[in-house]
């Protein structure tokens, strides 16, 4: 996938979260992306696929949604975006659900615009 905006690559990004096959989602995260998680740091694209595989094995039928987005900062080359997030999906065969905040930091290279760094917490 080529992102030829940080909006589009944000969106992109949401959409490819929800096939829940990590190549999609890899397409638009730069190899060298770094992700906070409320529960662990992650670094690079074999680790960020275990984690987001274990997420989905975890969480079925899991539905990702992005909202409130709001971009604090945007060049020709690098973006920066705060919004809400929203979660559903069934745990041990019961619907559960969550939200929090998210920060993501895009870098624009010669494949489009790419994720180099999200951080994602959970609201209280």
């Amino acid at each position: 996938m080529f992102a030829s905006t940080p909006q589009q690559a944000l969106k992109l990004l949401e959409e490819a979260t929800n096939t829940h096959d990590f190549k999609n989602v890899s397409e638009l995260i730069s190899e060298e992306a770094v992700y906070y998680f409320s529960d662990e740091n992650v670094y690079g694209h074999e680790n960020l696929k275990s984690y987001f595989e274990k997420t989905w094995d975890h969480i079925r039928d899991e539905k990702y949604q992005i909202y409130g987005v709001n971009w604090i900062s945007t060049s020709d080359t690098v973006a920066v975006c705060i919004y809400k997030f929203h979660w559903a999906g069934k745990i041990d065969g019961t619907l559960k659900e969550g939200q929090g905040k998210g920060t993501n930091v895009f870098k624009k290279d010669g494949q489009g615009w790419k994720v180099v760094h999200e951080h994602l917490s959970t609201l209280h």
